[in-house]
């Protein structure tokens, strides 16, 4: 084997498992609930593995704009800080790492984050939302 075709070779094994070893996990979002009833953000998945991350998120509301947060938690069994006079979480106080907004009604967001091991969430903020159920809390291992 000439040395030319033996650097092809190696360029091709190392193009080949870098777009594998290192793709981007993929999570599906799913946003329901209509004002004045419950609502909720569900994810296809609890736990999800560090590094790149997409968030395919899905307003499945038939009238309802929602929108989708990501923060970091400081421990599992933490919740984000409310506002109880704006009915909205104080975004101020987290780390927020992200967020797709304004999603009408049947319309679709994506959200890419590289996240390390810990707790996150997911929410809807706007007023009244996050009070009604829409958060999901995850693990990143």
């Amino acid at each position: 084997m000439t040395l030319s075709v033996r650097a092809v070779l190696a360029v091709a094994c190392v193009a080949f498992l870098s777009s594998h070893a290192f793709a981007a996990t993929t999570v599906k979002i799913e946003e329901t609930g209509e004002g004045g009833g419950p609502m909720a953000i569900k994810m296809d998945t609890a736990k999800v593995p560090a590094g790149e991350v997409v968030f395919k998120v899905t307003n499945q509301a038939m009238t309802e704009e929602h929108e989708m947060v990501l923060v970091k938690l400081k421990n599992k069994d933490a919740r984000a800080p409310l506002a109880n006079a704006k009915h909205r979480v104080d975004e101020a106080k987290l780390k927020t790492l992200g967020e797709v907004t304004d999603l009408k009604p049947s319309q679709s967001g994506e959200l890419k984050a590289n996240l390390k091991p810990g707790a996150y969430a997911l929410l809807c903020n706007i007023k009244g939302h996050y009070e009604a159920g829409m958060w999901t809390a995850f693990t990143v291992n």
